[in-house]
């Protein structure tokens, strides 16, 4: 079997996910701890601990549970946005570890939680209160126009343009995010293809082994109306994640079922 297929299904996948997420929980508090005050005296290592949380989270994955990432494209250096499909864990990890400076908008709650929202914080993740309609995009954009002003830039900032994730084979609508905040600030948008609901699902649990991936498209420059870039990220990322689903032996994409 072709190891972009999933691992069939065995009796120790569930012996295995609960291993790394012991060991994930474990990792998390000890670098947490080793990393505060590293972050508190020097801000700019924030990203540091942060690429030695994701490398032990990958490391992890593909000792305990046979789980790989292979990179397709090139992934971005520069101030940016990072639209990709989103199935579970993994892509996160995945796209986190690819991008040097990496941030996401993330819900607030999440910035909330002990130890990984601080350490979200320093690296420059931005907030968002769903509930506030509009003015919440404008505290986005504003947080971006902010983090640009730094000298160390913005960074990379992760978007999931579905608003969440998806399962294999599903889509839902496209919000306008990207698409705004481009308009406003004219950063590049980079499209990112995924297939890892395959191996690691939305849930998390069970999780099959093999080598899920991860590509990075063409981006998309700057000068369009939003709606039209969106239409173009949509049909760049779906069809891109529909060949790798077809490679790894899953199904094209559908639209997502009402709820």
């Amino acid at each position: 079997m072709s190891a972009y297929h999933p691992r069939p299904g065995s009796v120790l996948d569930w012996p295995r996910a609960v291993a790394y997420y012991l060991y994930a929980a474990l990792v998390t508090f000890v670098l947490g701890l080793w990393g505060l005050p590293q972050v508190l005296v020097h801000p700019e290592r924030a990203h540091r601990v942060a690429s030695l949380w994701l490398d032990q989270m990958l490391g992890a994955a593909r000792v305990i549970l046979g789980v790989r990432i292979e990179y397709r494209g090139t992934p971005p250096a520069g101030d940016c946005i990072v639209a990709s499909k989103h199935h579970s864990f993994l892509d996160i990890l995945a796209l986190a570890r690819a991008c040097p400076r990496r941030a996401f908008v993330m819900k607030r709650e999440v910035l909330r939680v002990p130890i990984m929202g601080w350490f979200a914080r320093k690296v420059g993740c931005i907030p968002i209160d769903r509930a506030r309609g509009k003015e919440a995009m404008k505290q986005i954009i504003a947080g971006i126009e902010a983090a640009r002003a730094r000298p160390e830039g913005l960074g990379q900032l992760i978007i999931y343009p579905e608003g969440t994730r998806t399962r294999p084979g599903h889509k839902l609508p496209y919000k306008h995010g990207a698409g705004t905040i481009q308009r406003a600030t004219g950063l590049p948008i980079h499209p990112v293809a995924v297939n890892c609901g395959l191996f690691w699902p939305k849930r998390g649990i069970p999780i099959r082994g093999g080598t899920a991936v991860v590509e990075f498209l063409p981006p998309i420059s700057a000068g369009q109306r939003s709606g039209a870039v969106m239409d173009l990220l949509e049909e760049r990322i779906e069809a891109a994640s529909d060949r790798l689903l077809a490679e790894a032996g899953g199904l094209p994409a559908t639209a997502a079922p009402a709820a």
